[in-house]
């Protein structure tokens, strides 16, 4: 079994099967992104970087790396209470696998996505 293809036609049969409506992605109350057009990877959905609220973060300097996807960057999210370290993370140069969501922002630690 060559895992490489396994992901990537896991990928392609992600990208080809799920029709989302507008996804938001909100903290605190607070809209982060929002989106008709992400893409659902293991749960989370990747958003397109144009469809953040841009003051609503900060660049991070943490990383973290994940076999098959990269190396991927993470951005505080701000709001008036305060600062979630590290809650969003995105991917800027991706494995070949990967691609479709290369440079596409993805959420965590009390990040609500949903329609």
């Amino acid at each position: 079994m060559h895992l490489p293809a396994l992901r990537w036609q896991s990928l392609s049969l992600l990208l080809s099967s799920n029709v989302y409506s507008s996804m938001r992605a909100t903290y605190n109350g607070i809209l982060l992104a929002e989106s008709d057009d992400t893409i659902n990877i293991e749960g989370n959905h990747y958003f397109p970087r144009e469809s953040l609220v841009e003051a609503q973060f900060e660049s991070s300097d943490h990383t973290s790396v994940c076999p098959w996807k990269g190396t991927a960057n993470y951005l505080h999210v701000l709001t008036p209470e305060g600062r979630n370290e590290n809650a969003a993370w995105y991917y800027p140069s991706t494995k070949h696998a990967a691609k479709p969501i290369e440079g596409r922002v993805a959420f965590w630690r009390g990040v609500e996505v949903g329609e």
